[in-house]
């Protein structure tokens, strides 16, 4: 049997607003993509352009998200491995060994695939680093329509993140629907504390 492997990462555990978003890809060794690293690590053009290249080359991609609800509700780390499941579980095709950046790993329902969580694999390991990619791209996205429905907040801009401008807002309007109330910085303002 021949060895499937997609890789898994997820995008936006720090921020505080917006969905957790993960993407699992399988690559195709026939197509080979240039370039391939940790997200982070490379420009807004150049993840845009990778993003592209993965979405036409890849054997199999899939995105899967967490809701601000379910981040609240279950905490980040769980939310975080909901989305990756959610991703793992919406490829086309059904890999046998599933390599996740950092030290955990979702549970799946199928017992005979391989798990196997991989410290700093976003710029390791190829599928990882291109699940990497798709992930921030599809939530930097998502964060700009979303900064067209709540535009007071800057989340074109900031994405999220509890960045000074972000923090000034926050505390000006006070939380929208988008806003993690589980996070210190708005549960903070939702308590009347500066």
């Amino acid at each position: 049997m021949q060895l499937l492997t997609a890789g898994v990462d997820e995008a936006g555990r720090g921020p505080l607003a917006g969905p957790v978003v993960a993407a699992a890809v399988v690559l195709d060794p026939a197509r080979p993509i240039e370039g391939l690293r940790d997200s982070k690590r490379l420009t807004l053009r150049r993840r845009v352009h990778l993003a592209g290249e993965i979405r036409r080359n890849a054997r199999a991609f899939a995105i899967g998200h967490a809701s601000v609800a379910e981040i609240d509700i279950m905490n980040i780390l769980n939310a975080s491995l909901l989305a990756m499941r959610r991703a793992v579980e919406r490829l086309r095709i059904a890999p046998t060994q599933i390599l996740v950046d950092g030290n955990r790993v979702p549970e799946l329902p199928d017992p005979h695939v391989q798990l196997h969580a991989i410290v700093g694999g976003d710029d390791s390991i190829p599928e990882i680093s291109a699940a990497s990619i798709l992930a921030k791209v599809c939530r930097d996205r998502l964060l700009q329509r979303l900064d067209r429905q709540f535009p007071v907040y800057g989340f074109a801009q900031h994405k999220g993140y509890p960045t000074a401008v972000h923090i000034r807002a926050l505390r000006e309007h006070g939380p929208c629907d988008v806003h993690r109330r589980s996070f210190a910085p708005v549960r903070r303002v939702l308590q009347g504390v500066r």
